[in-house]
């Protein structure tokens, strides 16, 4: 089996013949427990850290996982940064895992599994679950609720994973991890694994031979059905004057962004991608026009595409915020769109069936050149206008500072953009060949960078990650600052200090969007505590701003680095003006009519 470190999450664990597959080994008596079983299968899978929050239903089952040599143990402030950083981890490996005790752990990780399970994304949580002795006694144990019902947690997790394993027999815990573990790289969703707390140290015959290796043959298309949706989307190509083609967020779990750049190829038309897929196309393509955003994506980019007698979106998810408040100018008729399993034409046919990458091959070879809408492009276009320069002292201003941090980016970085203004002035960042880039559209919660960075920094230690996170979301989970430190990792952190939570003001404002203004720097030096290596600055103006760039990419470049940038609270870019009108329209219309 080979394992690939796949930023986008396009390339995944294959075996010959594209077969997922898990090969195991036969190991010494003494080690052939419960614990070194689910640790050595993790390993096997790919995951080298797993992210864990200690509590006395899972603290064997952490003995177990930490004697594995393979396994780093990363251990997080509270759950749900552990299940962020999971959610950054798979990002750029392929999966994730995090360990968690019994309902208090399992309830507060939930929020950020429903987040992976939103973006498609195979995280592992594990939860140390009660003693197998106490399952049908109708007592009542610590750590829930006071009912001598231990369902709870199992219930809530049904809901946000794809398969939930309650392992509190020794007898079936080989099958039931296995089985959990394949369903998440099938499904390319979370799962949920309970094991109790008396069972890790167990051995078992099942634990000692030689385990039954496992294998995820990939799903096959149906050849005549695609072979039928090849020949009506070619046919329905054909007639357009100006196509376009438009790249969206499924591209990830269908792991079809080679394909898709294929067909940009082969087809000559101009190449956008939807907000939540930015980083899955390469922005250096020859036809690449920008983000399709509607109203408030790249400039041209939406005339270009809402102008098309034509366009075929891969995988796209359209939503209130993705759609800018349901105000894109599309019509279904001129569409083709693809997703991971079928294909659908001009709002009528449907062909089920189908994989993403099959289709995309298949269309590549059959698909009439035509450069129309990119020709189109180029005539209309203007080279981006430059922000009025800040005079010497002048406050500084956010669109200046993402000049800035565009100058950074290289292959060599990867960037995570928080839910908030970051999203928007984060889009505009224009990504060279390699540059990874992260942010959670489809669930949106706030905080989520913190933990994210974490994890895709471990994950993706050959690069320098660059996290713009506002401060109404650093406030969410700010303490794993610390585990960034201890992992030593190089992080560099903007923090933009405006005083509240900006997006939320520009949909609809009110005293609950102020926040608490923190000394954000002093805040990190006392995380820091003399303990590791991080460096942090408050900067205030453009030349504090170059100076602490030039500092955190050389003499620091070995640091943590720690940014806070402080801009005033009207300080927006004008794209979420713009699109928080829009939502906010949209999240306010009256009922409908009985």
């Amino acid at each position: 089996m080979s394992s690939s470190n796949s930023e986008n999450g396009c390339v995944s664990h294959t075996g010959q013949n594209g077969a997922v597959s898990i090969q195991g080994s036969h190991v010494a008596s003494s080690e052939s427990t419960l614990g070194r079983h689910l640790a050595r299968r993790l390993v096997e899978i790919g995951i080298s850290d797993v992210f864990t929050v200690p509590g006395d239903f899972n603290l064997t089952l952490l003995d177990h996982l930490i004697a594995e040599p393979k396994l780093k143990n990363i251990g997080c402030c509270n759950e749900l940064n552990a299940g962020y950083a999971a959610d950054g981890y798979a990002r750029y490996r392929g999966l994730g895992a995090c360990v968690v005790t019994f309902t208090v752990g399992g309830l507060s990780i939930l929020n950020a599994i429903a987040g992976a399970y939103s973006e498609n994304l195979p995280v592992i949580c594990i939860v140390g679950g009660p003693n197998t002795n106490d399952y049908g006694t109708n007592r009542i144990l610590h750590h829930t609720i006071g009912l001598p019902d231990f369902s709870q947690e199992l219930r809530c997790f049904q809901t946000v994973t794809c398969y939930q394993a309650v392992v509190n027999n020794i007898e079936d815990a080989h099958e039931q991890i296995d089985t959990a573990i394949s369903t998440a790289l099938k499904e390319s969703k979370p799962v949920y694994i309970s094991i109790s707390c008396n069972l890790p140290s167990i051995p078992h015959p099942s634990f000692s031979r030689i385990p039954i290796p496992f294998a995820i043959t990939p799903r096959l298309s149906n050849a005549q059905g695609l072979e039928a949706a090849v020949e009506a989307a070619v046919a329905f190509l054909d007639k357009a004057v100006k196509p376009v083609l438009v790249g969206g967020p499924k591209l990830r779990v269908a792991k079809a962004c080679e394909a898709l750049v294929e067909l940009a190829d082969a087809s000559g038309y101009a190449l956008a991608v939807m907000p939540s897929a930015k980083g899955l196309v390469p922005e250096t393509h020859p036809h690449f026009i920008g983000t399709y955003w509607g109203a408030v994506g790249t400039a041209f980019c939406g005339e270009i595409v809402e102008s098309a007698d034509a366009y075929i979106f891969v995988g796209p998810i359209f939503n209130d915020y993705s759609s800018v408040g349901y105000s894109l100018l599309l019509r279904k008729e001129k569409a083709i769109i693809v997703q991971p399993d079928r294909v659908v034409i001009s709002n009528g046919h449907a062909f089920g069936c189908i994989r993403m990458t099959d289709f995309l091959t298949a269309l590549a070879k059959r698909v009439t050149k035509n450069t129309t809408a990119y020709e189109n492009y180029k005539r209309i276009f203007v080279q981006d206008g430059v922000p009025l320069k800040c005079e010497e002292g002048e406050p500084l201003r956010v669109n200046v500072m993402f000049q800035h941090i565009q100058k950074m980016l290289s292959g060599d970085s990867a960037v995570i953009a928080e839910t908030g203004d970051s999203w928007f002035n984060c889009q505009k960042l224009k990504l060279p060949e390699g540059c990874g880039y992260q942010f959670q559209m489809q669930y949106g919660s706030i905080g989520w960078s913190v933990g994210a960075t974490l994890g895709y920094a471990q994950a993706a230690q050959e690069k320098r990650v660059i996290a713009c996170i506002g401060d109404g979301s650093f406030q969410v989970t700010a303490q794993d600052i610390s585990t960034m430190i201890r992992c030593e990792q190089k992080t560099i952190i903007f923090l933009i200090n405006n005083g509240g939570y900006t997006i939320e003001v520009e949909i609809h404002d009110g005293p609950y969007n102020v926040i608490k203004n923190w000394n954000y720097t002093a805040l990190v030096d006392a995380i820091h505590n003399e303990e590791g290596n991080c460096w942090t600055a408050k900067v205030r103006t453009e030349e504090e701003l170059v100076e602490s760039i030039a500092m955190a990419t050389g003499e620091k470049r070995d640091c943590l680095c720690f940014i806070e940038v402080i801009v005033h609270k009207d300080d927006t870019s004008k794209e979420l003006l713009e699109w928080g009108s829009r939502v906010c329209n949209a999240n306010s219309r009256p009922p409908n009519p009985q």
